[in-house]
Formats: structure tokens, C-alpha cells, sequence
């Protein structure tokens, strides 16, 4: 399990390739280690052939004690090289989940903002080439080219018992790519179906406040009942299939170690061979047979790791191909943007008709500015604020920070010096510290304590009975959705950021929270951040000092506070962009 990915020699492969190719030793190890396993199941036969030809006709009890003995020890090796074996399978996959998790997280996390995401898929396809990497399948993989040489062995001790064998064998490898055949699309949809219904089942859960109350349980009960139904029907089609493959091949097996004994007692009646070949034909020809019957056994894990592979082959594709951003020096200066415009997430590029959200927006802030983004409904509010944090990128135009576009930065080094908070407030399972320290393991408690007091939600949380140490799972939340909301901006105040965006940062506070958001703003002025508030209610605006007004994705007016409000006095002012 040596090498290092994202070589310069390998960058172009993408990282599954690149994290695959750095198993060959893994690979290579256990290919030797089946040639040894596979030598040594001969222990068996050759032990029967020489208790029926050689002990049972000399009545030689030494003989029988030394070939007990000898074949003892040699199934004591085969243990050891089968544990080893798995050992090893079970740690590339323990390491193939650690060098892709990371990696395959942070791609799903930077898709899901722009809805490109379907679901944790991702994730769950590592887990599958992980369980893939460790199961019985894989070892029948590495088992089946030794399927020739016991046919050798067979036809050595009579043709015709190896011509038997060959067929079944032949019979054992049809049912095999039947099954394949048969089962790949089902279990490919039934895949699908499984992922929606994940995705459907989340989404009830985090919405159960309203479903329960507006009597939309039955018929959202049934909706799911429809979608796990197909997908239980179309898993259930495939695994039917895949389970009658599996035992006519036991079956063809069975009988054909059955005829293999009869065939082998006509022959040595008429002496063409010994009594002792027929047991160890009988043994070697149901190996030949066995990685066979072992991968059809296991053809759904197989699948599924294939389907999981195809998929993270292009998920991963693009990973190491990205140059990695230089480390720039923390920002200090403006922000700049200059004609920026945004089209709508999906809007095909050679369609004359795309929809525009931004259109050739132009503004510069100052270290100390405070700007009130101002409009009606969907006046492209919240998608300015995402270009600004750098969730999205602009289409045409740019928004630079100490005069580097904003993807210019290492997304870590520039997260640090960027607070947001979204209009839809979600903090994640943990403690209060933990959320408003962003997860950060080596946060300070100084810094911690001073974002809550800048967002004077101090007070509330030490209310609490186990004050910042107060855990929120993923089940009922101890806060009301106004309390979540200062704790959001109490993250997005942690270590005073030099940009941080707003967006309706008070559509659920109170007047006590209003008054301690301007405050939070006018001590982000004083320590010379850049605030960007997208307004809702007036109050949002209270201590900002500079006005852009957002009418259909253009920019209508910016500039101070108070020549701005005079001249929209008249204009709606208000709604969710």
C-alpha cells in the first residue's frame, strides 16, 4: 500500500485511479498469497490419494502418521497465509477510505451548494468498494485463474474425468454471466431508488413540524410507502435472480461431483485408476468450481462496487487535476466587484434565452465599510451573497479581495477570514461551542466567548442549563429558531472576520436581537471588517453607512446611507432575494 498520490506523473488519472494504483502492492501481495493458498489446497487430494494407494494397501500406521502430520502442518500454513490474506484486503480498504474520504466530502460539500448534489452517494459508494475490497467475492476474483490448472490436474489422471469437469465447469461460468447480465440494470435501479428515497426520508424528517400539524402525514406516508415499494420490488426482482443463479450453480456443482464419483469408480473397476483418484478428483474439481460459485454468491457486492467505482470515477475525476491554491497573505484591503454577472444554476450554455440573477453588478468596499444590500423579492440578494463568500462563481466579471479573485484563495486560508450567515440557519449536531468555533478543534475559549458577546447571545447561552457545553442533536432543538439565528451569527463573528456577509440576518430576531446586530456591526467597522447585510426588515440596516439597491439582478443606486434612502424612498423595499 505504498505511494504517494497526485504524482505529476499521475495528476491527469483522477484521484480514484491514482488511490487504486497506489494498492498494487496490496494487489500484488495477495495474487502471491493466493498462488500459496491455492498450492497448498492440494493438501487435501493428494493426502486421500496416498491413504487409499498407499497406506490402506501397505497397512503402514507410520506412514499414516507422517502424511497426518505433514498435511497438519501445511493446513496450519494455509490458515495462516488465509488470514493474512484478509488482512490485507481489509486494510486496503480501511486505507482506500481514509485517502478518498476526505477528498470525496469536500467534492460532495462544494456541489451541494449549487444543488448538483444528490444525496451523500458519494460517501456510501466508498463504503462499498471498502466492503467490496474486503468480502469473499474479491478472493474468488483472485481464486479464478487457477481454475485451469486443477482442470490440468484432472485431466491428467484421466481425460475423460476432465472433460466432465471442464463442462460443468463451462455449465458453473454461463450461469454466472447470465446473472450479470440479468441482474446489472435491476441493481443499478434499484440503487437510484434507494438514494431517493434517502433523500426523501431526510427531508420528511427535518420537515415533520408541518407535515404532523396540516394532516399531510397519511399522504406523505403513502408517497414514501410508493417510492420504497418500487425500489424494495426492483431490489427484490434482482436479488431473485441473482438467488436462482446461486443455486442452480450449487446444484450443477453437487452433481457434478456426484458423476465425477461415478464416472470415477466405473474407470477404476476397469483399473484405469486407482481407488484413491476418485476422492482426489472428486476434491479438485469442486475447487476448480468454487471461486465461481463464490463470486456468483457474492455478485450484488460485486455490483454495487463496480456501479460505486464508475460513479466516483467521475465524481473524483477533477480532484488532483486542480492546481492547489498559493497561500496568499491575509487579507486586509477592499473588496472589489466589477461586472459581475450571474446566470441561473443549470442554464445551458448555448441556450440564447439564459436566465440572468446578477447582471453587470459594480461596487468597491473599504476595511470599516458597512453595506446595506437592499430590494424586492428575488432582486438577486442572497446569490450576491454567494458570490461573495465564494460558494458560487461569477459568470462574467469578478469579485477580487486585496485585488486576487476570490477562487484565487485557498478555500481553508480564506474561510478563516470570511463570516456568513445564511437565511436559513442550520447548525450541525454538536455542542453550542462547538458550532460557534466552526468545529475547530484547537479554538480558543477567548474567541469563542467574545463572538457570543458580539453577538449578544452570551448572556442567553450561560441561561442554559449546560451553558456552551448545551449539545443539539439531531432530533428536537432546545432553541427557538431566534436564539439558533444569534448563534449563527455568533459563528459568523468567530475571530472577527475581515468580510462577512448577512443575509436577513434579523428575519427571526427580536428587538433585543436588532439592537445587539447593530452592534455587532458597528464593532465590525471599528476593527476595520467589511459588513455585507442583505435586508429585509429596516433594523438590519441600522448601522451600516453605505446603501446598494438591487432591482432584477442590477444595481439601481449605491453609494452613503442617507443619499441613497432619499432616493428610494418611494421604491419597495423589502422581500427575499
Amino acid at each position: 500500500m505504498s505511494g504517494k498520490p497526485g504524482s505529476a506523473g499521475v495528476v491527469s488519472r483522477g484521484l480514484l485511479r491514482t488511490t487504486i494504483r497506489s494498492l498494487r502492492t496490496a494487489f500484488i501481495t495477495v495474487g502471491l498469497f493466493s498462488c500459496i493458498l491455492n498450492l497448498l489446497m492440494l493438501t487435501g487430494p493428494i493426502f486421500m490419494l496416498q491413504v487409499y494407494d498407499r497406506v490402506l494397501s501397505s497397512r503402514s500406521v507410520p506412514t499414516l502418521v507422517a502424511l497426518a502430520v505433514l498435511a497438519a502442518t501445511l493446513y496450519a500454513f494455509w490458515g495462516l497465509f488465509e488470514f493474512l490474506r484478509h488482512r490485507v484486503m481489509s486494510r486496503a480498504g480501511f486505507w482506500l477510505d481514509q485517502q478518498l474520504g476526505a477528498a470525496t466530502f469536500r467534492e460532495w460539500m462544494a456541489k451541494s451548494i449549487g444543488g448538483e448534489a444528490e444525496g451523500p452517494r458519494p460517501l456510501v459508494d466508498i463504503a462499498a468498494l471498502r466492503q467490496f475490497l474486503s468480502s469473499p467475492g474479491l478472493m474468488g476474483i483472485f481464486d479464478a485463474p487457477w481454475i485451469p490448472i486443477y482442470l490440468a490436474f484432472v485431466f491428467i489422471v484421466h481425460v475423460n474425468l476432465g472433460l466432465l469437469t471442464t463442462g460443468g465447469a463451462l455449465v458453473v461460468m454461463i450461469l454466472a454471466l447470465i446473472n450479470q447480465r440479468i441482474t446489472r440494470e435491476p441493481l443499478a435501479r434499484a440503487t437510484g431508488m434507494e438514494s431517493a428515497e434517502t433523500r426523501f426520508l431526510e427531508q420528511a424528517q427535518r420537515n415533520a413540524e408541518s407535515i404532523l400539524p396540516m394532516g399531510m402525514m397519511s399522504s406523505i406516508s403513502g408517497h414514501w410507502q410508493a417510492m420504497h415499494g418500487e425500489g424494495a420490488a426492483m431490489a427484490q426482482n434482482a436479488g431473485e435472480r441473482g438467488e436462482f443463479f446461486s443455486a442452480t450453480s450449487k446444484a450443477v456443482r453437487m452433481m457434478l461431483q456426484s458423476g465425477l464419483l461415478g464416472l470415477g469408480a466405473y474407470y477404476a473397476i476397469y483399473q484405469e485408476i486407482s481407488p484413491g483418484m476418485i476422492v482426489a478428483v472428486s476434491i479438485i474439481a469442486g475447487r476448480a468450481l468454487a471461486p465461481i460459485d463464490q463470486i456468483i454468491g457474492h455478485w450484488r457486492i460485486i455490483a454495487r462496487a463496480r456501479q460505486a467505482h464508475q460513479r466516483l470515477t467521475k465524481e473524483l475525476a477533477s480532484v488532483d487535476s486542480r492546481p492547489k491554491a498559493i497561500e496568499l497573505p491575509d487579507p486586509q484591503g477592499s473588496l472589489s466587484v466589477q461586472g459581475l454577472t450571474k446566470f441561473a444554476p443549470g442554464s445551458a450554455q448555448e441556450d440564447n434565452q439564459r436566465r440572468t440573477i446578477l447582471t453587470n453588478v459594480t461596487f468597491m468596499l473599504e476595511p470599516g465599510d458597512a453595506l446595506g444590500v437592499i430590494g424586492p423579492s428575488a432582486s438577486g440578494k442572497t446569490t450576491l451573497a454567494r458570490v461573495l463568500i465564494g460558494a458560487w462563481q461569477p459568470d462574467v466579471g469578478s469579485a477580487r479581495l486585496d485585488g486576487a479573485t476570490i477562487d484565487q484563495w485557498d478555500r481553508d486560508q480564506l474561510g478563516r477570514h470570511i463570516g456568513y450567515l445564511p437565511q436559513h440557519v442550520e447548525l450541525l449536531a454538536g455542542t453550542i461551542q462547538q458550532n460557534i468555533a466552526r468545529f475547530d478543534p484547537e479554538a480558543a475559549d477567548g474567541d469563542i466567548v467574545k463572538a457570543a458577546q458580539m453577538a449578544g447571545v452570551h448572556e442567553m447561552i450561560l441561561r442554559l442549563p449546560e451553558g456552551y457545553a448545551t449539545r443539539i442533536g439531531y432530533g428536537a432543538m432546545p432553541l427557538s429558531s431566534g436564539q439558533v439565528q444569534r448563534i449563527g451569527l455568533a459563528r459568523a463573528l468567530y475571530r472577527v472576520p475581515h468580510i462577512i456577509v448577512l443575509d436577513e440576518p434579523n428575519s427571526n430576531l427580536d428587538a433585543e436581537g436588532d439592537a445587539s446586530l447593530a452592534r455587532a456591526i458597528e464593532a465590525l467597522r471599528q476593527a476595520g471588517s467589511i459588513a455585507i447585510v442583505m435586508a429585509h426588515r429596516p433594523s438590519a440596516i441600522a448601522a451600516v453607512n453605505k446603501i446598494m439597491m438591487l432591482m432584477n439582478g442590477s444595481v439601481v443606486e449605491f453609494g452613503d446611507k442617507d443619499d441613497v434612502l432619499r432616493k428610494v424612498t418611494r421604491l419597495p423595499v423589502g422581500g427575499r432575494g
